[in-house]
């Protein structure tokens, strides 16, 4: 298998957040030949309009943030979202990725790319509604979204330790990255 390159969505701005955590665990625990970018901009992003989109009106300026964000998903091989729940749904900065990724509608940066979704929550089924939820927006967007890739930690599984102290947890962040990696064509 060549070389493959997965880019990294947090769903949590907070630079401690869990689920930074487990994304920077999935760039250490990556199989050999995948390398994991976590993208640092989606709290850059303003929210989406297709007047402020250069792709949609060309009149408008090239925003960095959003260029960014889109060369970055065009230049990966396949997506990781890592994403908590909140309110029983995905956060705001994940929707606002998606509406920018997904446009030009039907030819998006991250169509027919293949996509997985973890992450984990407070609640008792580590955000199994937002990752199905996410799953879902994404997979209207374009992306080719592996359903059967599924991680949702509850967040007291954890003890208060980081994620890469749990041998389990690391090992289904590499499991799940081999999976993915084995859907790019």
């Amino acid at each position: 298998m060549p070389d493959t390159t997965v880019l990294a969505l947090v769903g949590s701005l907070r630079a401690a957040s869990i689920n930074r955590q487990i994304a920077d665990l999935a760039t250490e625990v990556a199989p050999d030949g995948i390398t994991v970018v976590v993208f640092e901009g989606l709290g850059d992003l303003p929210f989406y309009n297709d007047e402020i989109d250069d792709v949609m009106n060309p009149e408008a300026p090239a925003l960095a943030p959003v260029a960014a964000l889109r060369a970055a998903a065009a230049d990966a091989d396949a997506a990781l979202v890592v994403t908590p729940e909140y309110n029983g749904s995905y956060p705001a900065v994940i929707k606002n990725a998606i509406d920018w990724l997904s446009r030009p509608f039907g030819d998006g940066a991250l169509k027919g790319k293949p996509l997985a979704v973890i992450g984990g929550s407070f609640g008792q089924y580590g955000g199994v509604w937002a990752h199905d939820d996410t799953r879902k927006s994404f997979g209207i967007a374009g992306a080719r979204v592996i359903d059967t890739i599924k991680l949702s930690i509850p967040f007291t599984t954890l003890n208060g330790q980081h994620p890469r102290e749990h041998d389990e947890v690391a090992a289904n962040v590499r499991d799940a990255l081999g999976k993915l990696a084995a859907e790019v064509s």
